[in-house]
């Protein structure tokens, strides 16, 4: 760093320090002194003394009754159970759902399939491929794909073009629609 540049650092210091020093002196304080502070309490029990409350004045808090809780609760939009009324609702609860599971379960022979289109361009080889349909869910390992490639000695015989092929097809078929 050069001289000059250190002296308009050290100057910009300086400004920035007396725009802080400014603000903090000439604004409003909202701070309370503790001499203000120790005034107030001390002023607080001298009017208390002064003023005796009349046994009129006395107001003493009735706690709610439970019905009158269960009015207040209701009337605001909540819903008051007892014990044995929530048992009940969350027994009907579970019983439901073990039915819809039961129902999802004998219904679970139901597959999802998967729909993909797969481009094939010049120049990709059957590990790309093989990617592609296990991204897509068509294949469950995309190096099983590969190795029956491989096996069968087609690696070289991959079509370039757009195939539309889906999860129920099995990997001959998968492989007899893309490769020649």
């Amino acid at each position: 760093m050069t001289a000059k540049g250190l002296r308009s650092f050290a100057a910009g210091l300086i400004v920035s320090a007396g725009v802080c020093g400014a603000v903090y002196f000439l604004a409003p304080s909202d701070a309370v002194s503790q001499e203000s502070t120790k005034e107030a309490a001390e002023e607080e029990p001298k009017v208390e003394e002064q003023k005796q409350p009349l046994e009129e004045e006395v107001i003493v808090a009735e706690q709610p009754t439970e019905e009158d809780m269960k009015t207040l609760l209701s009337s605001s939009g909540y819903v008051v159970l007892t014990q044995e009324e929530m048992d009940a609702q969350v027994a009907e609860a579970v019983k439901t759902a073990e039915k819809e599971v039961a129902e999802k379960a004998k219904d679970g022979d139901q597959s999802v399939v998967y729909k993909t289109v797969l481009n094939v361009a010049t120049g990709m080889t059957s590990i790309d491929v093989g990617k592609a349909l296990q991204q897509g869910e068509i294949i469950d390992n995309s190096m099983d794909f590969y190795r029956e490639v491989e096996k069968r000695n087609l690696e070289n015989e991959l079509r370039p073009g757009t195939f539309t092929l889906d999860s129920e097809m099995s990997m001959d078929e998968v492989i007899n629609t893309i490769f020649k």
